[in-house]
């Protein structure tokens, strides 16, 4: 048998240990890209569980909206009873801005169902005839499409 010179040996070791390397720094990098892929597949997944079938928002921004209003009914509720007959509104409309800051309505002024919570709660308080008259022209600031929604709010079954 020959001897295999010294210097194959060194070589050939050098190709095993480059070849290891490949594969492995191959490996790693697949496994990274893998989970590049599998962060961004879960991105696409959250985008797309909150798209309904019609791709509107769905879920997330309908609880946000429905905790809201309930939240201005409660508060509108508790507000009426413990009122006198010189109502705060001022202080009633500074609590409607700060439930709506704290949920993240902007421009609650204008949302109808500011309105419609508030209709809801008239209701809880059980305020009837001229007082809730009095109660829906007032926080409506007479305006006919705000005291449209707080009928609204103020006949439905929730």
């Amino acid at each position: 048998m020959h001897s295999i010179p010294g210097s194959f040996n060194h070589n050939c070791f050098k190709a095993v240990i480059l070849a290891l390397s490949l594969i492995v720094t191959g490996c790693s990098f697949s496994d990274s890209s893998r989970g590049s892929s599998d962060s961004s597949g879960s991105i696409s997944d959250s985008v797309e569980s909150s798209l309904d079938s019609s791709g509107s928002i769905s879920s997330s921004k309908s609880n946000r909206d429905k905790k809201y209003e309930n939240e201005v009914s409660d508060y509108t509720m508790a507000y009426v009873k413990s009122s006198h007959a010189d109502a705060d509104y001022a202080g009633f409309l500074k609590g409607l801005s700060d439930i709506a800051a704290k949920i993240g309505i902007v421009n609650w002024e204008q949302e109808p169902k500011t309105y419609r919570g508030i209709g809801k709660g008239l209701k809880k308080a059980g305020i009837e005839g001229v007082a809730y008259e009095t109660y829906k022209k007032n926080f409506a600031g007479f305006d006919q499409q705000h005291m449209q929604s707080i009928q609204k709010g103020y006949e439905s079954d929730k």
